[in-house]
């Protein structure tokens, strides 16, 4: 049976992920690895003050993710196909041998930093739920102000971005044509819109002088939802997703249609395990539960003997 990994975006993020994650050698070696590479205890980056901050939030997850990830390849498991979700996609670069871990946490800080530099307040993101995604473009065109479809998470679960007033005044009309909620995200930026092009282009000017290889476990781009093995263009694809669409709706069924049957949601949190479940079957899209380790690891036995 094959396997996608799949990591979380921003928006997962929760407090006290870190120390939530199990107490084992390889989660702590990692925490301190990264804590290594930044000269700075990453253990203090999950409270509740700390989240607020853009960059926090990007490394708690990539180092959430890369830990637990760790953990299951230690107790034998390993991902058919990773993926993850605007930042998710550095832990899965990371867990697919292309880039360095300790690379992908100094990356992952400018980051965080250069995007909560661009739009310290005032823009955001907000989901939308009930229209699909012509009636959201449709609302988009007639806009009064900046604001553009950012994530395609489902075909009636959408996600905007851009000033504040722009996306209330979106929400609104949405709300009258028969959306069933627009709920405005934990995001303090613009994420995945030509709103980011510049810090992007600064991102990959720092790119430039990073190694990267190619996967040694297949990856799949959340922004063309296509399987990327060529170290250069998984470089463009890293360094330039916070300036574009993130289709995780279309990601999902490319990894279905290349025969992934099990779809598992790495930390923190369990919004794509839902979104999953759209497309896989209930029993196939699982997330990660620390204090049910062995419980998730008999799980994962499991299936993977039976398709045997």
């Amino acid at each position: 049976m094959s396997t996608l990994w799949a990591f979380p975006g921003q928006g997962a993020q929760q407090h006290g992920m870190l120390q939530a994650l199990p107490a084992t050698p390889v989660v702590q070696a990692c925490i301190e690895q990264a804590s290594v590479a930044l000269d700075e205890d990453v253990r203090l980056l999950d409270s509740p003050e700390a989240l607020q901050s853009t960059r926090a939030v990007q490394l708690c997850l990539l180092i959430a993710g890369v830990a637990t990830a760790r953990l299951l390849s230690e107790r034998g498991h390993r991902p058919d196909y990773v993926a993850g979700l605007s930042i998710g996609a550095y832990a899965a670069a990371v867990v697919a041998g292309a880039l360095d871990f300790a690379a992908a946490v100094r990356l992952v800080a400018l980051r965080g930093e250069l995007m909560q530099r661009a739009y310290p307040s005032g823009y955001g993101m907000t989901a939308i739920l009930g229209l699909d995604q012509a009636g959201i473009e449709r609302l988009l065109v007639d806009a009064d102000g900046p604001v553009y479809l950012a994530n395609i998470n489902g075909e009636s679960q959408l996600v905007i971005a851009g000033s504040d007033a722009a996306m209330a005044a979106v929400a609104e009309r949405a709300r009258a044509l028969g959306a069933g909620a627009a709920k405005r995200l934990a995001m303090s930026v613009p994420s995945h819109c030509e709103l980011l092009d510049g810090p992007a282009r600064e991102l990959a000017d720092a790119f430039a002088g990073v190694e990267l290889r190619t996967p040694q476990v297949r990856y799949l781009s959340s922004s063309s939802a296509r399987l990327i093995r060529d170290p250069e263009t998984l470089r463009d694809d890293l360094a330039y997703n916070m300036s574009r669409v993130v289709d995780w709706q279309a990601t999902l069924v490319t990894a279905y249609e290349r025969g992934v049957r099990l779809h598992l949601e790495l930390p923190p949190g369990g919004v794509l395990t839902g979104l999953a479940r759209r497309v896989f079957d209930a029993g196939q899209a699982i997330a990660f539960e620390g204090a049910r380790l062995d419980t998730l690891d008999a799980m994962l036995r499991q299936e993977v003997s039976r398709d045997r």
